[in-house]
């Protein structure tokens, strides 16, 4: 297993588009996509087009948006999940999404791929020269939770987030 985070290309188009297809029509992590998607040539061009205006830190992103890089987790050339690193934190992402979100397609869960993926995001934040960060995952995610944790994540609370479109959701800090 040699993990990598790759930032969108068309270049792994067939790989992108099994992934996307395997989360059905919910919500995808950390991959910069709103649900549901349709894993096309188009929607994967403005992903890439989106990727690259976030990333872009000589220009200040839209209203409500922050610098982000959107990654996909990549293992030998297959796409198994997606990571986004956010620069910093607006409002909502204090509240809901932290610096870093992430998913990994079902097939590929269980096999050491978040974990890995968390350990390159964690060293992206210290590139940038963040102290600590931020994660979220909802209270039932077990296999997100002890993830966080196993990164050295600290639990601040458990909040109820239904009026966000959130049950109960766990929010951890990481010393870095």
């Amino acid at each position: 297993m040699t993990i990598t985070l790759i930032r969108p290309t068309a270049d792994l188009f067939d790989s992108w588009a099994e992934a996307v297809a395997e989360f059905g029509s919910a919500h995808i992590d950390g991959s910069g996509l709103q649900a549901p998607v349709t894993p096309d040539r188009a929607t994967l061009d403005a992903l890439v087009a989106k990727a690259e205006e976030l990333a872009d830190t000589s220009t200040e992103p839209a209203d409500g948006l922050v610098h982000n890089d959107l990654y996909w987790i990549v293992d030998g050339g297959e796409v198994v999940g997606f990571l986004s690193f956010r620069h910093r934190l607006n409002e909502w992402l204090s509240e809901v999404g932290g610096h870093i979100g992430y998913a990994v397609r079902a097939s590929r869960r269980r096999q050491g791929y978040a974990s890995a993926a968390l350990r390159l995001g964690l060293d992206r934040a210290r590139e940038i020269g963040l102290d600590r960060v931020m994660l979220s995952c909802d209270d039932d995610n077990v296999g997100s939770y002890r993830t966080i944790e196993g990164a050295g994540g600290v639990l601040q609370d458990v909040r109820d987030q239904s009026e966000r479109g959130h049950p109960l959701l766990r929010r951890y800090w990481i010393a870095l």
